[in-house]
C-alpha cells in the first residue's frame, strides 16, 4: 500500500503561476494582443508611443484585438474556477493583476477617448479658466488646437462633470507635461491605477468582514474583463473613484465610521456617485447608536466631516461649487445609448403612440422618462438604505449604485463597476453565474473607438431583454438565502469563515 504525501499548495507571489499557469498565461497573452492591435484602433488624432507595424489592415487589427479580449475573458472565467479550489490567495492574484493590467496600462486608450477630455479640462484649469464654465472648445482660440483635436467632437462643447479634486490633479499633470498628450495620458492613467491598487488591498479585507471569500472578491473586483478593459485600458476615472470609495467603506466596517465617511467624501470629489456611500455609512452608523442623544451627536459629527472635507477640497482647488451644479447630469444626458432604459422605452413606444394618434416625439417622451427613471432609482436606493445595517451595508450599497447607474441619463457599461466592486465582497454575488455573465457581456458592449455596439434601432429588443432581466432579478432576490453556517457577531458583522471550515 502506497503512502500518499500531502503537499502544501504553492504560496507567495508566484503561486498563481504554478497553480494556474495556463489561465495566467492566456490572460497575459490576451492583454498583450489588445495592446498591440489597439495601437491602430483607439481613435483620435494622437500618435501613441507604440504604433505597431507588425499588423496591417483594419480588419486584421480588429480580429487580433477581439481575440485578445476573448482570451482575457476565457482566462478570467478559468481563473475563477481555480480560485474556487481555495488554493489561490489574494497576494498570488495580485501577481496576475500586474501581468494582465500592465500591457493595457501602457497601451493606447481604448473603448473611450475620455482621457483626452480629462487632459483638455485640465488644460483649461491650468490656464486659469474654470472647466465647469468653459468647455474644451475654448482651447481652439487659446492656442491649444492639438489638445482640442484629441477630444471626441461630441464632447468639445460639454463642461466638466467631474469633481474638483480630480480636475486639480489633471491640471497639475498638464503643468508637468505641457502639451505632450501621450505622456499626459500615461500619467492620468497611472493616477487612476491607484484605484486598482486600493481595490486589491481593500476588497479582500471587506470580504473578510462580511464573511465572503476574499480570493473570489479579488477575482471579481480586480481581475474582471469589465475592470481591465473598460476602466484600465480606457483610463476612466471611475477606477480611482471606486477604489477610494471601497477604501472608505472598508474603514467604516472596521469600526472607523468617521474616517470612512471622510474618505468616501474625497471619492465624491473625484466623481459624485460616491456620495451614495457617504449617505449609507452615515445612516447605518447613526442608526446603530443606542440612544437618540448619541444619534444626534453622530449626525452632527458626520455632517461636520462631510461638509468640512468637501469644503476643504473645494477651497484648495479653487473651482468653487460649480461641480455640484446641474452640469453633472446635463453633460451625460447629451448622449443616447441603446441600453439606457429611458432611451430604450422612448425609442420603442414613441412611434407606437404616434401611430395611435398621439403627438408624442421620441425626445419629448424621453424628457419625461429620464427624470422618472432617476426617481425610480432613488426610490430603490432609499428602500435599500432603510433596510441597511452594518451586516448588509456592502450589498445594499452595491445594489443602490447599480440602480443609480441604470436610472441615470446615460448607461455606459463601466458604470456597473460602481456596484460590482462592492458586490464582489458579497457571498451570493460571488457564487452567481448571472453576475459572471453580466460582467462578460458588459465588457464587449463598446467598440475600440468608443462607439456603442448596439444602435438605438435595436431598442425594442433591448427593452424585452431588460424586462426579462428584471423578472429574473426579482425572482432571485426573493429566493435569496443567507450564507449558511456563519454566525453573526454582536456588532452586526459576520466573521469570515476559515478555508478549512468551508471545505
Amino acid at each position: 500500500m502506497r503512502a500518499s504525501i500531502q503537499r502544501d499548495p504553492p504560496t507567495g507571489w508566484l503561486g498563481a503561476l504554478r497553480l494556474a499557469p495556463g489561465w495566467v498565461s492566456l490572460g497575459t497573452l490576451g492583454s498583450v494582443l489588445v495592446m498591440i492591435a489597439g495601437a491602430r484602433l483607439g481613435g483620435g488624432n494622437v500618435i501613441w508611443w507604440l504604433h505597431a507595424k507588425i499588423l496591417s489592415g483594419g480588419n486584421i487589427n480588429k480580429g487580433v484585438l477581439y481575440a485578445g479580449m476573448v482570451a482575457i475573458a476565457i482566462a478570467w472565467a478559468g481563473l475563477g474556477r481555480a480560485a474556487s479550489t481555495r488554493l489561490l490567495r489574494p497576494p498570488q492574484l495580485a501577481t496576475v493583476a500586474i501581468l494582465w493590467s500592465a500591457p493595457l496600462a501602457v497601451g493606447v486608450p481604448l473603448f473611450s477617448r475620455d482621457i483626452y477630455s480629462y487632459l483638455a479640462q485640465g488644460t483649461i484649469a491650468h490656464l486659469g479658466l474654470n472647466p465647469y464654465h468653459d468647455a474644451p472648445a475654448v482651447l481652439g482660440r487659446l492656442g491649444h488646437v492639438h489638445v482640442l483635436n484629441a477630444v471626441d467632437p461630441f464632447w468639445r462643447t460639454a463642461t466638466a462633470p467631474y469633481g474638483p479634486l480630480f480636475l486639480a490633479v489633471i491640471s497639475a499633470v498638464v503643468g508637468l507635461v505641457g502639451s505632450n498628450l501621450v505622456v499626459g495620458a500615461l500619467l492620468v492613467r497611472a493616477f487612476d491605477l491607484l484605484g486598482l491598487v486600493l481595490l486589491a488591498v481593500c476588497v479582500p479585507r471587506l470580504a473578510r468582514r462580511t464573511g465572503a471569500d476574499p480570493t473570489r472578491a479579488f477575482w471579481l473586483a480586480v481581475l474582471s474583463p469589465l475592470v481591465l478593459l473598460q476602466l484600465v485600458a480606457a483610463g476612466h476615472n471611475d477606477l480611482l473613484m471606486v477604489g477610494v470609495m471601497v477604501a472608505g467603506v472598508t474603514l467604516a466596517l472596521e469600526r472607523r465610521p468617521l474616517l470612512g465617511i471622510a474618505v468616501c467624501t474625497v471619492a465624491a470629489t473625484i466623481k459624485v456617485p460616491a456620495l451614495a456611500a457617504v449617505v449609507f455609512i452615515a445612516t447605518v452608523w447613526i442608526r446603530s447608536e443606542p440612544s437618540w442623544r448619541m444619534r444626534l451627536a453622530s449626525l452632527g459629527k458626520a455632517a461636520v466631516v462631510v461638509l468640512g472635507t468637501a469644503a476643504a477640497v473645494t477651497l484648495i482647488t479653487g473651482f468653487g461649487v460649480g461641480w455640484l451644479s446641474a452640469a453633472l447630469f446635463s453633460t451625460p444626458a447629451r448622449v443616447r445609448i441603446a441600453i439606457t432604459p429611458a432611451s430604450d422605452v422612448s425609442w420603442t413606444f414613441a412611434p407606437l403612440l404616434h401611430d395611435l394618434g398621439l403627438a408624442v416625439s421620441y425626445r419629448g417622451l424621453e424628457a419625461v422618462l429620464r427624470p422618472l427613471a432617476f426617481a425610480a432609482s432613488a426610490v430603490v436606493a432609499v428602500a435599500l438604505l432603510w433596510k441597511s445595517r452594518w451586516q448588509t451595508l456592502v450589498q445594499y450599497l452595491g445594489l443602490a449604485l447599480i440602480a443609480f447607474a441604470l436610472g441615470g441619463p446615460a448607461v455606459w457599461p463601466w458604470y456597473f463597476s460602481w456596484g460590482l466592486v462592492l458586490l464582489a465582497a458579497w457571498a451570493p454575488a460571488q457564487r452567481s453565474r448571472a453576475v459572471v455573465f453580466a460582467v462578460l457581456l458588459a465588457s464587449f458592449l463598446v467598440k475600440p473607438n468608443g462607439i456603442f455596439v448596439l444602435p438605438l434601432g435595436l431598442s425594442p429588443v433591448v427593452v424585452v431583454l431588460w424586462i426579462v432581466t428584471a423578472a429574473i432579478a426579482v425572482y432571485m432576490w426573493r429566493r435569496r438565502e443567507r450564507v449558511p453556517g456563519v454566525p453573526e457577531r454582536s456588532d452586526g458583522l459576520r466573521p469570515a469563515r476559515s478555508a478549512l471550515a468551508e471545505q
